[in-house]
This record gives C-alpha cells, structure tokens and sequence, in this order.
C-alpha cells in the first residue's frame, strides 16, 4: 500500500516520491483525505495538497512523475481548478486530469479538451478507474 504526503507548495522532497503519483487538489480536508485514502490502494503515490498554487510548486518539481490530477474545480487561492488544468495541460500535457464538482458540468465553466469531469458525491470505484487508466498510461497497470 502507498501513502499520502500532504503539502503545502514546498513540503515535497524528490526522496520522498520516486515513482508514479496521483496528485490530489482540494480544498475541504475531509473530501482531499477521502480522495487521497482511495487512491493509496493503487499503485501510484500520493500527493495531497489544499490549493492549486501548491500543486504547481509540486509539479515544477516531480511534473515528470505525476500520472493522475484528480482536482475540485472550486478552490481556495487564486487558482480555481480549471485554471490549474489549464496550466497543466500546457505544461504537462501527459498528466491525465480529473475535475470533480458538486455543481452540474455545464456550471463549471469550459473544461480543458483532455479533462474527464466526474461530478460530486463520486464513487470510489470511479476514482479508482481513473487511477487505473493513469497507472496503464505510465505502464505500471
């Protein structure tokens, strides 16, 4: 089994995570502990941070061991989902993305072309699909 880092935008060291992670962005602890406990039964690490500014400070730093963003698209800071996407998509383009909401798609606003929308409450058994395809994208499934 894996376990969870949790991080603020400069908490994560390159020993820490040396293999494939499923970086988690949400702001409400509980939603972010209860993403970050399903994806521990994969095979990928986990990186959980509460705003989309500490996901970059992650992914300027393993960007290249990052298989799954599984991220609210309403968050704290100044960055709200989409917009971490977005940057994601253009500086990482293989890093497949999830974007999860309570609010109905058509409300989030528009969605990068390769992000997969997964509306709140999400079974577990989704996310772990999810992680499932990032895992095989990375050949480690």
């Amino acid at each position: 089994m894996n376990h969870t880092i949790h991080s603020t935008a400069d908490t994560v060291s390159p020993a820490q995570i040396d293999g494939p992670v499923a970086l988690v962005v949400e702001d409400d602890a509980a939603v972010r502990d209860l993403a970050a406990a399903i994806l521990e039964e994969t095979d990928l690490d986990v990186i959980a941070c509460d705003s989309a500014e500490a996901a970059i400070g992650v992914l300027e730093r393993k960007g290249m061991n990052v298989a799954l963003l599984f991220a609210d698209v309403r968050l704290g800071g100044a960055m709200d989902g989409i917009a971490l996407a977005r940057t994601v998509e253009r500086r990482w383009p293989d890093v497949r993305m999830v974007l999860t909401s309570g609010y109905d798609e058509r409300s989030t606003g528009r969605l990068p072309e390769q992000a997969i929308y997964m509306q709140k409450p999400w079974r577990a058994l989704d996310v772990l699909m999810e992680a499932e395809h990032a895992s095989a994208a990375v050949g480690i499934a």
